[in-house]
């Protein structure tokens, strides 16, 4: 089963692009669902859908086309079977304090919520194996780099501090309520939903970073847009993510210009040099600016059509993910991909058995394997857009300093 992501800066033709492939993909006889991360949900609106169960599709996948659906998220379901537990215990607590009940109904419902359930409806979907395809429309790329840094984050948390809290609030829940003033201490159906919630969000994780996953970069010819870009790029490699190529979308054509779109058509063609060098090594795209807008299944599909040309949309990402691990005679070099970065923006530590890695303002805490959590830090250098950290066996002497 083949997973694409699409995200890209507000208004660049994101959803559209993700809509023409997977049209793309079920012209070709695969079995395709796509679906939305984005709260502001506009798929149905670009296959021309409306007047269905609530407002854009159902709930559950519907067929739009031959081997294509369409899901719009339930996220109030997805909260129900995922949240519910933990809300009521929080709910508790915020009775005891004298919370208003209305209140404190919107405080313990979770930022992103629609964004974090719809992720587990993907992992949902694609171990249900009903799909040859499944097409993801995330939402703008702040949001998307939030959430697809979720997992990691939350297994971080789970793994060193809830089995603590667990067995402490266990033994000593009596002591903790009197000490509380009556506030309820969670039971084991709390942290239970939270374990599961863990498992189901690092399953996604497994999923989006494994070998039949990758991300689909939407942009149009701007220097703004492709700033955000390539930061994007970087990003998701960070986080063991692939990129596999970068939709330009929007981009006028140079016949028949006239004194106005003549200067937009030299802006552009400088912005698309820039973006050739800026993703060497991946697949980059260009869509003409069109007279209308692509909408509905036949229009999206030959819109996708003409963006990928000859070659395959769907054809799995090349070589070896961002994160790779080189055993050597004496330990062993971590590889991390982190392209367009310089050494000077790149902050290394290590903190017991993880190792932090910080670019611009994300951090990632990197759980080492236990085969490296023995060994020592010898040596580190940003190398051709790579991060080498070197790890030998704690006996070896030290290098003079860091590489």
């Amino acid at each position: 089963m083949r997973i694409l992501l699409f995200t890209g800066k507000g208004g660049v033709g994101k959803s559209t692009t993700a809509a023409g492939t997977a049209a793309l993909a079920a012209s070709r006889g695969l079995r395709t669902l796509v679906l939305s991360t984005d709260a502001a949900h506009s798929l149905a609106d670009a296959y021309g859908i409306s007047g269905t169960s609530n407002g854009n599709c159902a709930a559950e996948p519907t067929k739009i086309a031959d081997n294509l659906y369409l899901q719009q998220v339930d996220a109030q379901l997805r909260f129900e079977q995922s949240w519910a537990d933990i809300q009521r215990y929080l709910l508790s607590v915020l009775d005891v304090v004298g919370v208003d009940p209305v209140a404190a109904e919107e405080l313990t419902v979770i930022p992103g919520a629609e964004e974090v359930f719809a992720l587990l409806e993907l992992r949902h979907q694609a171990r249900s194996g009903d799909w040859d395809v499944v097409v993801l429309d995330c939402a703008p790329t702040a949001e998307t780099l939030r959430l697809l840094a979720l997992p990691e984050a939350l297994s971080w948390y789970m793994t060193r501090f809830l089995p603590f809290q667990r067995k402490m609030v266990k033994a000593l829940r009596p002591v903790l309520t009197k000490a509380a003033g009556g506030v309820p201490m969670p039971g084991d159906t709390v942290f239970d939903a939270v374990e599961r919630l863990h498992a189901e969000l690092d399953d996604v994780r497994q999923l989006l970073s494994g070998p039949n996953a990758s991300v689909r970069l939407v942009m149009t010819p701007e220097r703004i847009v492709l700033a955000e870009a390539r930061r994007s790029y970087t990003t998701l490699s960070l986080y063991g993510y692939r990129v596999d190529g970068v939709v330009a979308n929007r981009v006028f054509p140079a016949d028949g210009a006239d004194d106005w779109r003549s200067g937009w058509v030299a802006a552009q063609a400088d912005v698309l040099t820039e973006t050739d060098a800026s993703f060497a090594g991946l697949q980059v795209w260009r869509s003409l600016y069109r007279t209308r807008e692509p909408v509905g299944v036949e229009a999206l599909r030959d819109f996708a059509a003409e963006v990928y040309g000859d070659a395959d949309p769907l054809a799995l990402p090349e070589g070896e993910g961002p994160f790779t691990l080189q055993r050597t005679e004496t330990g062993a070099i971590v590889h991390l991909a982190l392209p367009g970065v310089d050494r000077d923006q790149v902050h290394l530590a290590r903190n017991g058995d993880d190792l932090v890695v910080t670019v611009g303002s994300y951090r990632r805490l990197m759980t080492l394997p236990a085969g490296l959590a023995r060994l020592r830090i010898a040596g580190a250098k940003v190398d051709g857009s790579e991060l080498r950290v070197r790890f030998v066996e704690r006996e070896e002497a030290p290098d003079a300093a860091p590489r």
